[in-house]
């Protein structure tokens, strides 16, 4: 079965309890698709959501809806089951939307191509927080877990990690308004990002191949570094456990990695030869999906258990390439897998020393466009 989508994807999410998931184009289009083991996937939805590229697509609502940012710098919510928009916010940015994630049930965040990061409260229906701490992109964002309560008493909860193209972390707490702490910089930027062994590692990935674990508390410089994936950038990262996160390479390879001790337990699938753009579960984690910029859209239901390899087949479109992948198989070898990387023990202490002063922002005050603050307050009535 082919599909000719005919461009790029900037992303994808699946649903959180359905087997659907969503792609966001260069064209500003968005497209819904079932998939199923023993059928075809069929395409529920495709709209032109934007003027510009769709750069971020989060299911939200639990799964109701499917929020957008884009490069146009507006952010719409549109309709699972009709495919109508239900709200939309022009200029909620006031530079183009790189990033998206879900932090809570009603909550969602953005960051711009300036380095601001916005969270938007559904219930409140505006912009609850607006940080600007960064002077390039907001390449990634992740949420702390209920779970990083443990750690610290001095550090308020909820809170959330993001990165951006300017080489630092920052870590801003939601409830005060405040950044909570800020790390330097760093001489390659700094491009994903997941929380790990039970919220005391940040992992992040790095143009230039390195993984570099901090400390939670300790975040002006991180505690380890792993190279072995050097050179090719780590442009993805997933986390399956605790002590495993998956990676997404820009030679296309996908890799299963341990953390401390720090290892590559073996590559787990090809993609492409071109960037992983982007790797995510589906909502029973039995599907790993990729997305990247291969001239194939291919899915590969072969891989599930109980699909013999027969009943496997390919959608093809002129320049995308996504897979979803049967996460048993890809590691059920994994335990025997055997690497001659060295490896890292975990040297830092468990004690907690928060930046209590982190340093200021370098960018200066933009000014506030009037019509994105006239809608902010309006944009999540309908949802």
């Amino acid at each position: 079965m082919e599909i000719d989508l005919g461009k790029v994807p900037f992303t994808m999410d699946f649903h959180p309890s359905d087997n659907l998931v969503t792609a966001g184009l260069i064209t500003g289009d968005l497209h819904l698709y079932r998939f199923n083991a023993d059928s075809s996937p069929q395409r529920l939805l495709e709209i032109h959501a934007h003027s510009e590229s769709c750069r971020a697509a989060r299911f939200i609502n639990d799964g109701q809806a499917i929020i957008t940012g884009s490069s146009d710098r507006s952010i719409l919510a549109t309709d699972l089951e009709t495919g109508s928009p239900i709200a939309r916010l022009e200029n909620a940015h006031e530079d183009a939307i790189f990033s998206l994630i879900n932090l809570t049930e009603s909550t969602v965040a953005t960051g711009d191509d300036q380095g601001c990061v916005k969270v938007w409260d559904t219930r409140q229906r505006s912009c609850c927080n607006s940080f600007n701490v960064h002077e390039d992109y907001v390449s990634d964002m992740t949420f702390a877990s209920d779970s990083m309560k443990l750690l610290s008493t001095s550090l308020l909860f909820p809170s959330y990690v993001f990165f951006s193209g300017d080489g630092t972390l920052s870590v801003c707490n939601l409830r005060s308004n405040k950044i909570q702490s800020q790390s330097e910089f760093s001489e390659e930027e700094l491009l994903s990002v997941v929380i790990m062994k039970n919220g005391r590692k940040v992992i992040c990935g790095s143009q230039n191949g390195t993984l570099l674990l901090y400390s939670w508390g300790f975040f002006k410089d991180c505690s380890d570094r792993f190279t072995a994936l050097s050179p090719n950038s780590i442009d993805a990262l997933l986390k399956l456990d605790e002590d495993r996160v998956i990676t997404g390479s820009e030679n296309g390879l996908i890799s299963l990695v341990g953390i401390l001790p720090s290892r590559i337990i073996q590559p787990l699938a090809e993609h492409s030869e071109y960037p992983i753009e982007c790797l995510a579960f589906s909502h029973d984690r039995k599907y790993l999906g990729s997305i990247s910029h291969d001239q194939v859209l291919k899915v590969d239901l072969s891989r599930s258990l109980s699909l013999p390899l027969s009943h496997s087949f390919f959608l093809r479109t002129q320049i995308i390439n996504k897979h979803m992948w049967d996460l048993d198989d890809l590691l059920q070898n994994s335990g025997n897998a055997q690497n001659d990387q060295a490896p890292v023990s975990d040297s830092d202490s468990d004690a907690m020393n928060v930046d209590t002063k982190p340093p200021k922002s370098r960018k200066g005050a933009k000014r506030k466009n009037e019509h994105a603050n006239d809608a902010t307050s309006s944009f999540f009535a309908d949802l």
